[in-house]
């Protein structure tokens, strides 16, 4: 991710043959579960959520008509398969994970992206703020951490990594609050929770009297909490920006056997979940109602040119290179001893899984690729707008360029986000291909630039509003804003690429065997879980708001 101005910038694998799991969904009947459906005509008793970052819907079904006998086959063939699924778009995690559990896209949530800027929040560090100038960062990343640099987040394990498992459930405690924007009307930090704007499905869970769990991969995902701030019973958030231990690469990302050991953490989670423990298996607590986790090591090695001797990316336009296929079959063998585990303790006829995506990766075309470095265009716009304007400071705020660009500027005006649209419309230059070798570009990079008014109106967002990007810039397809040759793919961008993720649900109250090749979008996933819990959808905000629809089951 290309940040400006200045942002500082792996299993425990489960043994589980992808056959073992074949009706693992249907086989057992259910005992009696761990809590009681608030409508009586409710069949599942769980929702088990897994998203897989970066997974396509043309790779899941590649997988599958390479592996008909698989996990993945098994789970798609026992339920209802969307093959024309959208995420959100910004296609970035946090709005992605965000609208599968509130139902809202950005424009209603509030969250753009996991680092983003608002003209109605303080600095961090803000003690005085009579007076004090609104207009800040809200990063939320692994800078909020009190460790960024430990798989604990700062907590203080011994023996880490192996001991990771005893993390806190409630990471809000592992956050540095001096990292926080300031609230101007209460002069406090402002925790992610209270940041998102509308409620989610773990608050109307909760609310119910049902358990809850979830994991994710920064302390930050605090947001999944929602405005009470204790949405989520069992939240384990690893770190996955931290150094990993026993890789000599960097963090846990940057070397794709270590993001496999990584998520190999979060499986070993959800397998305790299953088992009615929380997830470091210490207490008995009963399944949650609703609980999953994310996977990182597909989108990994989509990202990295090659890692442990194998090619990343894809071969050809949409066929998966070494390195990805092999991290398909591993969420394969992971998805399988989750669904093994279901079925040992006889939560399989009683427990939903759903199965999606945060996000695609773009391009997935190699030949298309284009990286051009974005800080020097937006240091030419900041010195062409005090040229035009003498005496005034930088016109860029903040930026965040992965294969989109989003642009937040000091001055909100309309005219100074046409001088912007115009300037950076206005530049070419050359970047560098898949194998390194210059490639020139024109207009930044960029087919579309939505400026102003225009930008809110793309995000369905108030005018004006506090947090919504000055300018969007939809990408030319293949370009990666990056100063290295360190990825050869992103997301955060509106092409096919980036928005076509899967979307499966199978298991308890579904029709086995069903395609729907209509278009839907993974903010429907919110108001379908807690449609199959038995309780009301109309108790999201977002839903109310946007009049978001669960899936068709049938």
């Amino acid at each position: 991710m290309s940040r400006r101005p200045g942002h500082p910038a792996r299993s425990v694998t489960a043994a589980a043959a992808a056959l073992a799991a074949i009706g693992a969904l249907t086989a057992v009947a259910a005992p009696a579960s761990a809590h009681t459906p608030a409508h009586p005509h409710a069949a599942a008793r769980h929702v088990l959520l897994l998203s897989v970052d970066g997974l396509h819907q043309s790779d899941l079904a590649w997988y599958i008509a390479q592996h008909p006998h698989s996990a993945l086959a098994q789970l798609t063939m026992g339920g209802v398969e969307y093959t024309h699924a959208a995420t959100t778009n910004p296609s970035d995690s946090f709005p992605g994970m965000v609208g599968q559990v509130t139902g809202g896209d950005p424009g209603t949530t509030g969250v753009y992206y996991d680092d983003t800027y608002s003209s109605a929040l303080l600095p961090a560090g803000t003690t005085k703020c009579t007076g004090a100038k609104p207009g800040t960062e809200v990063d939320l990343t692994e800078d909020l951490d009190k460790n960024p640099d430990s798989l604990d987040a700062g907590q203080g394990l011994s023996g880490l990594p192996g001991s990771i498992l005893q993390m806190t459930g409630d990471p809000a405690g592992l956050i540095d609050p001096s990292k926080l924007p300031v609230d101007a009307k209460t002069c406090r930090p402002l925790y992610p929770h209270s940041y998102l704007r509308v409620n989610t499905v773990f608050n109307v869970v909760r609310t119910a009297g049902l358990r809850t769990a979830w994991s994710d991969k920064h302390a930050a995902y605090d947001i999944l909490n929602g405005p009470s701030g204790k949405g989520i019973q069992d939240l384990f958030t690893p770190e996955i920006n931290s150094k990993a231990t026993g890789y000599a690469a960097g963090d846990w990302t940057k070397d794709n056997a270590a993001t496999e050991q990584y998520d190999g953490y979060k499986v070993q989670a959800a397998l305790n979940e299953i088992d009615g423990f929380d997830h470091s298996r210490t207490h008995k607590v009963g399944t949650p109602a609703v609980f999953g986790m994310n996977f990182q090591s597909v989108s990994t090695a989509q990202k990295l040119p090659a890692s442990d001797g194998l090619t990343g990316g894809y071969r050809t336009k949409g066929v998966p290179g070494p390195l990805v296929v092999k991290n398909l079959g591993f969420v394969d063998q992971q998805v399988g001893a989750l669904l093994t585990e279901l079925r040992k303790q006889r939560l399989a006829d009683s427990t939903t899984v759903i199965l999606s995506a945060k996000h695609g990766q773009s391009p997935t075309d190699p030949k298309a690729l284009t990286r051009i470095d974005d800080g020097p265009l937006l240091d030419g716009l900041n010195t062409a707008w005090k040229t035009a304007h003498p005496g005034s400071g930088d016109l860029v705020a903040h930026a965040v360029d992965d294969d989109a660009m989003l642009i937040w500027l000091t001055d909100r005006s309309q005219a100074a986000a046409d001088f912007a649209k115009a300037y950076l419309l206005a530049q070419s230059g050359t970047g560098n291909d898949i194998d390194g070798k210059a490639r020139p570009f024109t207009a930044s990079g960029l087919k579309t630039l939505h400026a102003g008014a225009d930008a809110a109106r793309y995000f369905h967002a108030r005018p004006g509003d506090s947090r919504v990007p000055d300018l969007v810039g939809i990408t030319q397809y293949g370009v990666v804003y990056t100063g290295g040759k360190g990825k050869i793919a992103e997301h955060g961008g509106a092409h096919a690429d980036d928005l076509d993720v899967p979307l499966v649900v199978s298991g308890a109250v579904t029709p086995r065997g069903v395609r729907v090749n209509g278009p839907v979008r993974t903010t429907q996933i919110a108001p379908t879980i807690l449609r199959l819990l038995g309780l009301d959808p109309q108790d999201l905000d977002a839903v109310r708001v946007e009049h978001t629809r669960a899936l068709p089951l049938r």
